[in-house]
């Protein structure tokens, strides 16, 4: 069995804000393709919303759902990301992380080693802002609005 590689875009999907104060990325709808090397091999793209509170973790490196990531040495200043750390699933298989990147307020990129074992295995991610308003339905939108639940008294 293969052990489940992190997700770039999923980790910079889950930030959006600011790093000490300094201008990062935009909160919105941001798109990322999200690219593993050999041995695994996959392109998956990816299409979120990131909010406010979001950013700060997004910027710190790759997260998602399967991995609780720590990251005690991470920087995001003047347009340059840089992050090392370690990933545990919850049945305490660890990976290592390490890895850099540049963004702007529209844009990110990241590239990152993960270490699995004696196996290291090359990231990217390359995400940019579509826009202020997320869709109903995409991850991290808020949800939506049902304007049919008032009694009109018909």
């Amino acid at each position: 069995m293969r052990p489940p590689i992190l997700s770039l875009a999923a980790v910079v999907a889950l930030c959006a804000g600011a790093a000490r104060g300094e201008e990062t990325i935009k909160p919105g709808y941001w798109e990322s393709v999200n690219k593993v090397g050999f041995p695994v091999g996959s392109t998956k793209i990816d299409r979120r919303c990131i909010t406010p509170k979001d950013v700060a973790k997004f910027i710190q490196g790759p997260r998602n759902h399967i991995y609780d990531c720590q990251y005690p040495e991470h920087s995001a200043t003047n347009g340059q990301i840089s992050f090392n750390g370690r990933c545990v699933d919850k049945k305490g298989f660890a990976v290592g992380i390490s890895g850099h990147g540049e963004y702007t307020e529209t844009t990110l990129k990241m590239t990152a080693l993960v270490k699995i074992g004696p196996l290291a295995v090359e990231a990217s991610t390359d995400a940019h802002r579509l826009g202020d308003d997320c869709p109903p339905g995409v991850p991290g939108a808020p949800p939506a609005q049902d304007h049919d639940t008032e009694d009109h008294g018909h």
